[in-house]
């Protein structure tokens, strides 16, 4: 594949003159500073998709917690601190409410008809409602409890056949399947787990999803050079992952409609969507492509950032010995030794909360929040932003903010213990999930699936690395994606604990 970037380093020298002909951008002195860019790139070619909230966080050190880079002809700024994350995301909350429309992430939920990438307005309005209502509401996310507890009890029976046999577990691979087989029962009443070939197939397009949805396509952000993507082979392989999984989600729903289908099977958010479709007690005319794009805010969201965060918790224990000895006392004290312990019963333990909270601030799995896009000009931080610019809230900034947090790179959840300090939107020191009206609304599902894996995990088995390696050798790397998932697989060895 032709790499975008070589492509536009030999089409430079011809199109310098186009951009100092039509040099549409005035020097705005009172527009925060930045990096200096090339002409018509400006500074894509110094970013790296896969590093970029690091990047970004190296630039606010030397530019100040709100700075500005260009990409491509498109005006952007970076927010890296609760101060301004406030400005930004309350204050200004209205004025930036938008989305920018990027080709991966519009094409994938068909054109925004959902509610991560739709534009702000009346129908991302209606659309929340009905996602939060009827969809990610704490009666439904209770509802689906049964299904997260049994498949969470299956993952302890075959961890402790490893711990019997003292096999090495790789936990990236194991949460990764345990959240996908939840949230495909929940989201469609079935797994695809057991299923071979079917499963293969599920977790091949999702994978594809998840790396086209933060994909850097030139059109983006140099609309005249969209050929470029053409050419490279993205748009070919963009439209082909848009429609395996658009028959993917075809056969499902034909599959819930059918009279003939299988009656016994668990309800799930797809039959609730079609119902409210059957009904039309929506002001939006329910299709079956809002239906589609819904499902893939669900599916993407919800096994991605689950496995990652509990991924990173287990990174984050086993690296600090003294908590995780600590919170598996608490667990075992307080919740009596019970083999399994129930979703409910989780609330009870303080150092765990802490302890999850903690996770959350250093390894969020979503170390930038989704980028939003000033539907009108407005002043944050003293600086005048105009409409239609890009800006990025870099919360892995943010949860290292010296002036927030004392010792802000070491793991601590005392620091929690006596804090009201939480992820919900409130604190703009804490924001895993966001903040204002984008604020993610999946947080009680999350949260559930988070507590309930976790705190089994830590009641029934003690943690051991293999042979030869140390808490040292576990390293942090990150895959690229708007989910960040540990780049190596976090190798453990279970051993029998209550």
């Amino acid at each position: 594949m032709v790499s975008p970037l070589l492509i536009l380093c030999l089409v430079l020298p011809v199109l310098l003159l186009f951009f100092l002909r039509q040099r549409g951008t005035v020097k705005n002195h009172s527009f925060p500073p930045g990096p200096k860019g090339l002409p018509i790139i400006g500074n894509l070619h110094q970013l790296d998709n896969s590093l970029l909230y690091l990047q970004l966080y190296k630039l606010s050190k030397k530019y100040g917690p709100i700075f500005s880079i260009q990409l491509g002809l498109r005006p952007t700024i970076v927010v890296s601190s609760p101060k301004l994350a406030k400005e930004l995301l309350k204050d200004h909350d209205l004025e930036f409410s938008d989305r920018p429309k990027l080709l991966g992430q519009q094409k994938l939920s068909y054109n925004g008809l959902e509610m991560i990438f739709s534009p702000y307005g009346e129908f991302w309005r209606e659309i929340r409602k009905i996602s939060v209502v009827h969809v990610l509401s704490s009666r439904r996310v209770s509802r689906f409890s049964s299904i997260r507890e049994f498949e969470v009890r299956k993952m302890l029976k075959k961890l402790s056949g490893h711990a019997s046999s003292s096999k090495v577990t790789n936990l990236n691979e194991l949460l990764m399947s345990l959240t996908s087989t939840i949230i495909c029962r929940i989201v469609f009443g079935r797994s695809y787990e057991d299923e071979g070939t079917e499963r293969s197939r599920f977790h091949s397009m999702f994978n594809e999803c998840q790396a086209m949805w933060a994909t850097f396509f030139v059109s983006d952000y140099i609309p005249f050079l969209g050929w470029v993507d053409k050419l490279s082979g993205l748009r070919d392989r963009l439209d082909q992952n848009f429609k395996d999984l658009d028959k993917f989600y075809q056969e499902v729903i034909d599959e819930r409609m059918d009279p003939n289908r299988n009656t016994e099977e668990h309800e799930g958010i797809i039959d609730v969507l079609l119902q409210l479709q059957k009904e039309r007690s929506s002001s939006i005319d329910l299709t079956n492509d809002h239906i589609k794009a819904l499902l893939l805010d669900m599916l993407v969201a919800s096994t991605d950032t689950t496995a990652a965060t509990t991924v990173w918790a287990m990174t984050a224990l086993l690296k600090n010995r003294r908590v995780l000895k600590k919170v598996q006392e608490e667990i075992r004290t307080l919740g009596g030794k019970k083999e399994f312990l129930q979703e409910d019963e989780i609330e009870k333990f303080p150092y765990f909360k802490a302890v999850t909270k903690e996770v959350l601030r250093l390894y969020l799995p979503a170390p930038l929040l989704v980028a939003r896009e000033t539907t009108e000009a407005c002043t944050i931080g003293g600086y005048e932003i105009p409409a239609r610019t890009i800006a990025y809230v870099n919360a892995w900034a943010i949860h290292r903010d010296p002036e927030s947090w004392k010792n802000p790179e070491e793991f601590l959840p005392e620091r929690f213990l006596d804090s009201s300090v939480d992820f919900h939107g409130q604190d703009f020191e804490l924001i895993p999930f966001g903040a204002g009206r984008r604020i993610c609304p999946g947080i009680p599902m999350a949260v559930a699936s988070v507590n309930l894996i976790l705190a089994n995990l830590l009641n029934s088995f003690d943690w051991e690395l293999p042979a030869g390696v140390t808490k040292e050798d576990i390293d942090t790397e990150m895959l690229p994606g708007l989910t960040q998932h540990k780049k190596n697989p976090l190798s453990v060895l279970p051993k029998p604990g209550i």
